[in-house]
């Protein structure tokens, strides 16, 4: 028996078995590195049509979490994808890097109150050194990119590039200043972008107040009496105490009715469809005396109870009736609706009444209240309305409310002088943002579908973009101020220019230094020089411009063909970046987005510290690999919420090694093969080689479209149906006795051998984009050039396999009469009466096609069921098919294990059957189809 095992093509490779891919993944990484791989592509891509997916920045700020590994490998399986299908797919890695988390980080690292050019120079070191510890994590996951040249948005260039995008925005209309109710938080101290604002539960005082009437006469005439027959009082709802000291007006539907309610001793207006709830509420009982349509109320005066000033009566139709009393208390320095009511009546900017500083606590000369701050202020507020005799009802609720994402403190909306891009405006009489915006959104795809309503919905009823901040860390605005009118430098983008240029040599540094003499000259005296900041949103979102046409444009087109992001980039980056894209270029900076959900545990719960179910990236790498991370992703549907656990990583461990393991026979079985000396044309292959070659163009058509279309959990599942399934439940099953038994050289073997060749290519590739790793490790087995990468060619171009349809139909009835058979000959085994299914002997009984297909093999037929006989008879019906396995009565080959009648017919080889006997000493076995 060892001497005939000599005699087998018994297969080797010097590729293993485990992947050992913790300790072996570094050194791939260094060698990527060593070797400057990612320069070598983009050499190799030279001239090709190009991809570019823009880099949505990080924030440098913290170790990398799940979700960023997410998104990087995402974005490495693309640009991957994309240069294996033929593109230029440069990837630019960047970083954000300006911004309050920077700044607070600093200001808990080394105290409060430091100087403006202390802050920005800790700022910028801290934010330099999480960049790098980032870029190792990124690069540990086997992200190719120009990591030795990302763009940071805090590189001089950028910033001055980012300058330029608001001069471009100013030339063309679309700044301007303005006082209005912005997300103020206090710990922040500065306006916060709608994309900071979370919402969470929130106790607050709610109150019923009373406003006397200060026009009876008019007021009766309203409700149509003659007179009034006691004092009359409007009564507001709100849950915001801390704001009535700041009323100035009342808010009242104009369609609704109201009514005039006695009580006893007052009169009370409330809605008509509130009384009854209002009254219960109160603990009252009462009587409507008159009705009247809100529009009847206009302009009616009525009392402040605190305060010497009117509250005169608008007309809003934002107010409602499903809470509260149907009047809404209007402080316009503190309610975007209410600032816009008083706008739209007339009311200047100069006459909003804004008694709370920018860390909440009311101006020192506000009446009462004065010094407090705002929430310690709410019962002391309360306690003086019912003082006055003004209170009507006070409870606690619990609602939701908004809150900084940072602080995860309670916001107010807090009118300020701010800088802001209009949504409405209409520069030149052209289309205002907002119909731009959404009909840029229109001409974009997305990946997947839901994202354009998302998207469309947030921008058709957003406010306009306030860009402007107070903090020390970030891209100055470069205006100065006219002292006595306010208004901007005629100059203005002349002098933008100049702070860009120096802004250029010496970062945003250059500006907070800067004596505005320099530039003013003799006028400097009558300017001031602002020191507000730009949003955060405004660095990444005209990345566009400076990064993708400024500083990295030779690896850039533009526009982009796909932004990546995380769902909350809806009303982030890729909201910014397509308001700026509209003000500069008129359109959106991308062709397509493509968005990702949220990382979750295995029960769907969010990642949570407390709740011990974090899954950290680096841990994961140091002890699976991060081959597995990067087949987690791609095997997830991502465009919902996607799930991490132990459990789900061990489960792609297992895939993983289904890959391997399969990978690993067709590389020991090809591993003595010269395919430019040795592969056989497609015509002089066996049938079933090209049945498996055909097999193999499917998945690889269909696999390069799923990548096209960035569907790569069908991907992941068409390789390992094709692994599992069609190489090795029936491909790779059948062909070992043909590969291990035939001479070495013989058309059977070298026909196997071409098609394990061409499928080994396409497999390898088709799975380089996700398992890059062990791509590249395939490939060196494959070529032995360790100079060369799997990443410097493109997809595996296919012969044709010259099978027609009748062919392709009549396997597959084979390939399902065999599975039927498999559970027969595994019914028999388990009952004891064979082992291996050579042991056995098939009978089958077929009709009509199914009958030809299996005649169609001939003696063939065997060695596609793996027994060692198996013959078909042709019956009149379905009805009348069976398939019965019975034990063979033959003695065994030594050398194939066949049980053969002919076993010993050589008797200079008495173990050997006919056909191993052929193979050795004579012509060779003669087969044709398997």
């Amino acid at each position: 028996m060892a001497e005939y095992r000599q005699t087998l093509n018994m297969p080797d490779t010097a590729f293993p078995m485990r992947g050992d891919l913790p300790k072996r993944e570094p050194g791939w990484v260094a060698q990527w590195q060593q070797k400057k791989l990612y320069e070598k592509i983009r050499a190799a891509s030279a001239g090709r049509p190009k991809f570019i997916l823009h880099d949505g920045p990080p924030y440098a700020n913290g170790n990398i979490h799940i979700g960023h590994a997410l998104n990087k490998i995402l974005k490495d399986i693309i640009v991957r994808s994309k240069t294996l299908a033929g593109f230029d797919a440069p990837y630019v890695p960047g970083w954000d890097c300006h911004g309050l988390p920077i700044e607070h980080k600093v200001e808990v690292t080394h105290g409060k109150n430091l100087p403006g050019d202390k802050v920005r120079e800790l700022s910028r070191a801290y934010a330099a050194e999480q960049v790098e510890g980032q870029k190792k994590d990124f690069i540990r996951l086997g992200v190719l990119g120009d990591w030795n040249n990302p763009y940071r948005t805090m590189d001089f260039g950028n910033e001055a590039g980012e300058i330029r995008a608001l001069g471009t925005m100013v030339k063309n209309g679309w700044v301007f200043k303005g006082l209005k109710p912005v997300n103020w938080c206090f710990d922040c101290g500065s306006a916060l972008a709608e994309a900071e604002v979370e919402y969470e539960d929130k106790k607050s005082d709610a109150i019923d107040v009373a406003f006397a009437c200060g026009q009876p006469e008019q007021l009766a005439v309203a409700f149509h009496l003659d007179s009034l027959p006691k004092t009359a009082y409007a009564v507001i709802w709100t849950t915001t105490p801390w704001t009535i000291p700041a009323n100035q007006a009342l808010n009242i539907h104009p369609e609704l009715d109201y009514a005039l309610v006695d009580i006893g001793d007052k009169l009370l207006v409330l809605a008509a469809e509130l009384v009854e709830s209002c009254l219960k509420r109160y603990g009252l009982e009462g009587q409507v005396i008159g009705t009247a349509k809100g529009s009847r109320l206009a302009s009616i005066e009525f009392k402040h109870p605190l305060y010497d000033r009117v509250s005169p009566v608008y007309l809003a139709e934002y107010v409602g009736v499903d809470a509260g009393t149907g009047i809404v208390h209007c402080a316009p320095a503190y309610g975007v609706d209410d600032f816009n009511i008083w706008r739209a009546n007339g009311r200047g900017f100069d006459e909003i009444l804004n008694p709370v500083q920018g860390n909440g606590v009311y101006v020192p000369g506000l009446e009462f209240f004065g010094g407090q701050f705002i929430w310690k202020a709410n019962p002391n507020i309360v306690a003086k309305l019912a003082e006055v005799g003004a209170l009507l009802k006070h409870e606690t609720i619990t609602h939701s409310y908004m809150h900084c994402w940072r602080h995860k403190t309670p916001l107010i909306y807090r009118a300020t002088a701010q800088w802001f891009v209009g949504m409405d405006l209409r520069p030149g009489d052209g289309a205002s943002l907002r119909e731009r915006a959404l009909q840029a959104v229109e001409e974009t795809q997305f990946f997947p579908a839901w994202g354009k309503p998302r998207l469309h919905a947030m921008l058709a009823n957003r406010p306009d973009w306030c860009i402007s901040r107070q903090r020390n860390w970030g891209v100055p605005i470069p205006f100065f101020l006219h002292n006595e009118t306010g208004e901007l430098h005629p100059r203005t983008l002349e002098l933008v220019e100049e702070v860009a240029k120096r802004v250029e040599q010496g970062g945003i540094e250059a500006w907070f230094k800067l004596d505005a003499a320099e530039l003013l000259g003799d006028e400097a005296s009558q300017y001031r020089k602002i020191n507000d900041t730009l949003d955060v949103w405004f660095d990444s979102g005209t990345t566009h411009l400076h990064v993708m046409r400024g500083s990295h444009a030779d690896q850039h087109a533009y526009p982009a063909d796909l932004y990546l992001e995380g769902s909350d980039q809806h009303r982030g980056w890729f909201h910014s970046s397509l308001l700026t894209g509209c003000t500069i270029d008129g359109r959106a900076p991308y062709k397509a987005l493509l968005t990702h959900g949220f990382v979750v545990d295995g029960q769907g719960r969010k990642m949570s510290k407390s709740l011990g179910n974090t899954v950290v990236p680096q841990e994961v790498s140091d002890k699976l690999g991060s081959e597995i991370l990067r087949l987690w992703a791609a095997s997830t549907d991502y465009s919902g919420e996607v799930s991490i656990s132990k459990e789900i990583l061990d489960r792609v461990v297992e895939t993983y090694r289904r890959i391997r393991n399969t990978l690993r026979f067709l590389l020991a079985n090809t591993a003595d093969f010269d395919f430019a000396a040795e592969a056989l044309p497609v015509e002089q292959w066996f049938e079933i080689d090209r049945y498996a070659l055909s097999l193999t163009r499917q998945l690889a058509d269909q696999a390069e479209a799923d990548y096209a279309s960035y569907d790569f959990q069908r991907v992941i599942q068409a390789l390992q149906i094709f692994c599992s399934e069609d190489l090795g439940g029936f491909y790779l099953d059948i062909l070992k006795d043909r590969l291990y038994t035939s001479a070495p050289k013989s058309v059977a073997r070298r026909s196997a051998q071409t098609a394990l060749w061409h499928i080994t290519q396409t497999v390898v590739k088709l799975m380089a984009p996700v398992l890059s790793f062990t791509a590249e490790e395939i490939w060196s087995v494959l070529n032995g050039n360790a100079d060369d990468s799997i990443m410097l060619h493109a997809f595996h171009k296919l012969p044709d396999a010259n099978i027609d349809a009748d062919a392709l139909e009549r396997w597959s009835t084979i390939r399902a009469v065999r599975a039927e058979a498999m559970k027969v000959i595994e019914a028999v085994r388990t009952e004891g009466k064979v082992g291996s299914s050579l042991q056995a002997e098939l009978s089958l009984s077929a009709s009509g096609a199914k009958y030809r297909a299996l005649s169609s093999l001939g003696d063939d037929l065997r060695f596609v069921f793996i027994t060692s006989r198996s013959e078909v008879s042709e019956v009149v019906s379905e009805a009348d098919e069976k398939i019965v396995a019975t034990p063979t009565s033959h003695a065994k080959c030594a050398r194939c294990w066949h049980y053969r009648a002919d076993v010993g017919s050589n008797a200079a080889h008495p173990e050997l059957c006919g056909r191993c006997d052929a193979n050795l000493h004579g012509s060779g076995e003669q087969r044709k189809y398997a």
